[in-house]
């Protein structure tokens, strides 16, 4: 994927770049620090190994979040987007979401889809904002404390 190889300025001196092995410590310690059913480091091992858009937001000093875009037969899949907890609400996630959205439109995708729990209302407005709708649910989709939760598929046509 050529669009892979683009990177993205962010402000403050942060960089969108391709996630490589090397990040996979930082990722999982902002991922275990911001959901409470975190990734594994398999599954971070596994999305850079198929070659999946990985992207890893960092400034000078740490990284700050990252996402996974999977893309296949003219679709993207945002499997995982998340920006560590003291960085949050200060339009970073949006901004890799766009970033990630251009990618997609560079890799000739034509629909981008997303789940998301529903108790992330958070998430949830950030992509209505963007222009995602709800196209569906997904039943006991995610684990969570005492069983399972559903999940609210959406998409972006591009």
């Amino acid at each position: 994927m050529n669009a892979q190889l683009k990177t993205c300025v962010f402000p403050e001196a942060m960089e969108a770049r391709p996630m490589v092995f090397a990040d996979i410590e930082q990722v999982l310690a902002v991922e275990q620090t911001i959901y409470a059913f975190p990734w594994t480091q398999g599954n971070f091992t596994d999305s850079l190994s198929s070659g999946y858009s990985c992207w890893s937001l960092s400034s000078a000093q740490s990284l700050i979040g990252y996402g996974i875009l999977m893309v296949a037969a003219g679709e993207g899949h945002l499997l995982n987007l998340g920006i560590a907890a003291h960085w949050q609400k200060k339009g970073l996630g949006r901004r890799l979401l766009h970033h990630l959205i251009d990618i997609a439109k560079g890799d000739g995708v034509d629909m981008m889809f997303l789940e998301v729990r529903p108790s992330n209302t958070s998430a949830i407005n950030l992509y209505l904002s963007e222009g995602f709708n709800e196209i569906g649910l997904r039943r006991n989709y995610y684990p969570a404390n005492g069983g399972r939760e559903d999940a609210i598929v959406m998409g972006l046509s591009i």
